[in-house]
């Protein structure tokens, strides 16, 4: 049953590196279209795969208050060393926390799916896998835009994959503590993806000014939310 369960944990990190295909140039090019994108992926993860999963609308409230004292945090410290480092906005560490978050609870869901039944499991792993493609796409998408390098976009974003495996122990050997856990956790990382979406993102995309782009635009962002609602009713 571990086999099982680590095999399909590593298939679905694995799609973290997603981003390798598009070291051609492509995003350089059109990265205004994967903020958009990126934008929609995180709304359409957080009120249709993460809000339906639990019932803490306090813990989502903290998450975006505790988002907000992280950013501010990473503000001061970038402000302070940035004439020797290169500046990356707080939107990339804030979205690798969120991520790292929901990675982890994919991992619990995976284990749970499979110490019910390994069919069930093998369901719920293609399910997780068909949404985890657009929104890492999207997650590495808000890396670029924030300042980091392709390389380090890719490593970081593989990096916060792994917490799934985390998630995933966890649940295999504690199995009844962490059923009680995982709705808040969930509910912290879809504060976490509420407030970069409106606080980072969509502030990044206004900065748009050509009508045909702005339009564009539009059409990613609600292909992003289109895109994880059709993995989310698979996932049902």
């Amino acid at each position: 049953m571990l086999l099982y369960i680590l095999f399909s944990i590593a298939i679905v990190s694995l799609i973290s590196l997603v981003g390798v295909f598009f070291f051609s140039g492509f995003l350089e090019r059109h990265l205004f279209l994967l903020v958009g994108f990126a934008t929609g992926a995180l709304l359409g993860t957080t009120f249709f795969d993460i809000l339906p999963e639990t019932n803490e609308t306090s813990i989502v409230l903290v998450g975006i208050l505790v988002s907000f004292l992280l950013e501010k945090l990473f503000w001061h410290h970038h402000h302070h060393y940035e004439e020797h480092h290169k500046h990356v906005h707080p939107a990339a560490y804030l979205n690798l926390v969120g991520d790292g978050i929901h990675n982890f609870i994919d991992g619990t869901i995976i284990t749970s799916a499979y110490l019910t039944s390994i069919p069930l499991g093998v369901t719920v792993t293609l399910a997780i896998i068909l949404h985890e493609i657009p929104q890492e796409i999207g997650d590495f998408g808000i890396l670029l835009a924030s300042g980091f390098t392709k390389e380090k976009a890719l490593f970081y974003n593989f990096l916060s994959a792994l917490t799934a495996f985390a998630g995933g122990l966890l649940v295999y050997f504690f199995s009844f503590s962490m059923k009680t856990l995982a709705p808040t956790l969930l509910a912290f990382a879809a504060g976490g993806f509420l407030y970069i979406t409106n606080v980072d993102m969509m502030p990044e995309l206004h900065k748009e000014k050509d009508t045909k782009k702005s339009i564009q635009q539009v059409i990613f962002i609600l292909l992003g939310i289109g895109v994880i609602w059709i993995g989310a009713q698979h996932g049902r």
